[in-house]
């Protein structure tokens, strides 16, 4: 257990945890068999105020791994050449790397615990990155392992919306459908919704959420 007193504003919001906005690009619906193709993240900050913004995006084109499924039906939605030579693509250790070392990082700085994932449909974007994370044997995986924040529970309750960009622009926030299925346009509008709704609940309770307003906080082994 640690003292409240020594924890910033992010951790006392999420009771020791990083809200970190994850999407990924795939050629399928299969994790543990299908490519993973793009991943996002992006980082996100609170104010003196308690409201929570965007803070920095980072991205990665990732390599299919030997073997993988690659559906066309599902190449043809994304529209991604996954062969394409200027994509400059990573494999997938060099790829979450670029990710999880930012990541880490701004755990540290936010002086959380962990990062959890935030997504649209978040259990498929956790669900790949797990699948990447046990093929490639990385050990300092800063994500959760399955605890998520999903933007699509969140839009229905907030909005009554459930797709992404109908949920987006329900929160007054613009959506470009030229710039959809690209996995930093989506993670972007996503961290712009999940932004939303949390500070329209910030100012609906007058500020007063504090879920680590008694005397501690949990520490890294307890799960949300």
């Amino acid at each position: 257990m640690s003292e409240l007193n020594d924890k910033s504003p992010m951790s006392r919001r999420f009771r020791g945890f990083l809200p970190v906005v994850v999407d990924v690009e795939t050629a399928g619906f299969n994790a543990k068999r299908d490519a993973l193709l793009e991943i996002a993240a992006v980082t996100l900050a609170i104010d003196d105020q308690g409201h929570i913004q965007r803070e920095e995006t980072y991205a990665c084109h990732v390599e299919p791994f030997p073997g993988a499924n690659l559906d066309q039906e599902s190449l043809e939605f994304t529209g991604i050449d996954p062969y394409h030579p200027f994509r400059f693509a990573k494999p997938e250790y060099e790829a979450l790397e670029a990710i999880f070392k930012p990541v880490r990082q701004a755990v540290r700085e936010s002086r959380c615990n962990r990062a959890i994932l935030v997504g649209h449909n978040s259990a498929f974007d956790l669900g790949f990155l797990n699948a990447a994370v046990n093929r490639t044997g990385i050990k300092r995986n800063p994500f959760h392992p399955f605890s998520t924040f999903d933007t699509v529970t969140l839009a229905g309750l907030a909005y009554g919306q459930t797709v992404l960009a109908r949920a987006v622009r329900a929160a007054g926030i613009e959506w470009d459908s030229d710039q959809a299925h690209s996995a930093v346009y989506d993670t972007e509008r996503t961290a712009d919704l999940f932004c939303n709704i949390i500070n329209r609940w910030h100012e609906y309770s007058g500020g007063i959420v504090t879920p680590l307003s008694s005397e501690t906080v949990y520490d890294e082994a307890d799960t949300p």
